[in-house]
């Protein structure tokens, strides 16, 4: 799961026994050579859907990281673009990786759940950072991305469909999350980190409540599963107050197909 260049296992064990910010910082220079990074098949499929939607002018990655979500950002985004992480080691490894053409980058220090914008954006997106929110940080957090959109803007993210009951992936997820609660019980500070806690009912209704409406674009680059459900969808959401007007013309557009 590690390549030579990634962490060792002592600098993980010490990485899991920090805080979340603590251990980002920690991780930092090596976690692009991590599995925790999302795969480039995953933004390179979001790139391509996104280019659909658009255009965009200017977009937010929300939990930046290392900014692979910024190298896609650039690529849909025609005047700006901004990376919010609350990891300083993360976003110094940010600046020195993106370095490529495109339009500007601006790099914030902020936690997620208080973010210091206007409402000044067309496009929010954000890649593997769910699972370090608890379920009742939700409708905060999703309230906070509604608040800096501008009119008409969305909130992109994929979301991979969970492993069968009973199948390799669904144990190893859940020994995971296991041992993060057991590690939480004992330790602290807490290291919020769950792989089992981000599923598509409660993302859509929380959405929801945080006045969204919202659209499941499958990324066909995944295929489906035995059960003809994608195996990876793109969850497109929009203020309520414009996603009817948008959702009912792509209806539209589609029936007219």
């Amino acid at each position: 799961m590690f390549s030579p260049e990634g962490p060792s296992l002592r600098e993980l064990a010490v990485q899991a026994l920090s805080s979340v910010e603590r251990g980002y910082d920690l991780l930092a220079p090596k976690f692009d050579h991590t599995p925790f990074r999302t795969p480039d098949e995953v933004l390179d499929a979001v790139g391509s859907a996104l280019r659909r939607t658009g255009p965009f002018d200017t977009g937010l990655d929300l939990c930046c990281g290392t900014g692979a979500g910024v190298a896609v950002l650039r690529r849909v985004c025609r005047e700006r673009v901004t990376g919010v992480d609350f990891s300083a080691g993360m976003l110094d490894v940010a600046r020195d990786r993106i370095r490529s053409q495109g339009p500007p980058v601006s790099w914030v220090r902020a936690d997620a759940r208080a973010l210091p914008f206007a409402p000044a954006f067309d496009l929010v997106v954000s890649f593997g950072a769910f699972g370090h929110f608890l379920p009742r940080e939700l409708p905060g957090l999703f309230a906070q991305v509604r608040s800096v959109l501008r009119p008409g803007g969305c909130f992109a993210f994929p979301l991979v469909a969970p492993p069968r009951p009973g199948s390799p992936g669904y144990w190893t997820l859940l020994g995971f999350d296991t041992v993060m609660r057991v590690r939480n019980a004992l330790w602290r500070p807490e290291f919020v980190m769950y792989y089992r806690t981000f599923r598509l009912g409660d993302v859509r209704r929380e959405l929801a409540v945080a006045g969204f409406g919202v659209e499941l674009q499958p990324l066909p680059e995944f295929g489906r599963r035995p059960d003809g459900s994608p195996r990876v969808r793109l969850v497109i959401a929009r203020p309520a107050d414009t996603a009817e007007g948008v959702f009912s013309r792509a209806g539209s557009s589609a029936d007219r197909r």
